[in-house]
């Protein structure tokens, strides 16, 4: 595994910390496999259209609207797969 594909989940979990302002929680905290959205870290859908902006500049990627879906950003896993199928 390159040190590239390593760290897409660990910038992710920075990215979600970090744009979302939530307090008193770490990246190392969250789980790869951990619900982002409801019972999991409970973000919403304006989190969800800030973190988007947050990947599509931190990973020089353009994810457009229909691609944003329960599938792709149900955990930090499933978000990483997708960036790294496109970068």
């Amino acid at each position: 595994m390159s040190e590239a594909v390593a760290a897409t989940p660990d910038r992710i979990k920075r990215l979600i910390v970090e744009s979302l302002n939530l307090e008193g929680m770490r990246p190392e905290m969250i789980e790869d496999e951990a619900p982002l959205f409801g019972e999991g870290l409970g973000l919403d859908s304006v989190d969800a259209l800030e973190l988007v902006v947050a990947l599509e500049k931190e990973f020089g990627i353009r994810i457009k609207s229909q691609e944003i879906g329960r599938e792709v950003f149900s955990s930090v896993s499933t978000l990483s797969q997708f960036i790294e199928g496109r970068t």
